[in-house]
């Protein structure tokens, strides 16, 4: 399973560094990155992820409020061009704090914790719930990971798998079926033709959800009542 990243930072060319430097470690996948601190803080209100990247001295808001303001922190590694902010970043339990210029040598000692870290605290995880499974699609068993799954759709006998950042994947399978392989506290089941993974949600309005992606579903009355319950309302 792969660490699920962002990076914010209001200067172009650091945001295109961290790009580069990411795509080198397989065990990272770099979402987004933001060039403002507010669109990245929107972001991660809709849609949690594993590390943070952040440069500290911004315009709009510092790196370091925006951590703090963060309901549920991810992994966070402090980038910034100024040494005087380092307390700062370790005060916030940050994982690293890596001093501009970014050498490749210092970014990949810090990925190297960063896995283990992610590693430590995900292996009761693990254990307790299966992070995949199986489904016969275009003539072979495909892997689906339950993080990748953003919704599913029902199409009569099959079902339509769609991924964050991947195309489709359409098997037959009941959609009751593939209920039973998803932990009730990651997905809720919102009509009788679709199934929406929590955390994809960006908000709940007049019967339909909006995902972070832009699709809109809709929620019958059946299952209102759980998705009110689950969003507090």
């Amino acid at each position: 399973m792969k660490i699920k990243a962002i990076a914010i930072d209001d200067e172009p060319l650091a945001l295109e560094l961290i790009k580069n430097y990411t795509a080198q470690f397989p065990a990272l996948q770099l979402l987004q990155t933001f060039d403002d601190a507010l669109s990245g803080a929107e972001f991660l209100r809709c849609r949690p992820v594993d590390l943070l990247f952040i440069d500290i001295n911004m315009p709009d808001i510092t790196g370091l409020d925006l951590v703090r303001s963060l309901p549920e922190k991810p992994m966070v590694i402090f980038t910034t061009a100024h040494k005087r902010f380092a307390h700062e970043g370790f005060e916030l339990e940050a994982l690293d704090y890596l001093l501009k210029p970014i050498s490749i040598e210092r970014f990949a000692r810090t990925i190297q914790k960063t896995i283990g870290q992610y590693r430590y605290k995900h292996a009761a995880v693990a254990v307790r719930e299966p992070e995949s499974f199986f489904v016969y699609a275009e003539y072979k068993q495909v892997r689906i990971w339950l993080d990748d799954i953003e919704y599913i759709e029902s199409l009569e006998d099959y079902i339509r798998i769609h991924l964050l950042n991947a195309r489709p994947v359409l098997t037959l399978m009941p959609l009751k079926k593939v209920l039973e392989k998803l932990p009730h506290e990651r997905f809720r089941r919102i009509h009788r033709s679709y199934i929406v993974a929590i955390r994809s949600i960006c908000s709940i309005a007049y019967r339909r959800v909006l995902l972070y992606s832009g699709a809109t579903l809709p929620v019958s009355d059946t299952y209102a009542d759980g998705l009110r319950e689950w969003s507090g309302k």
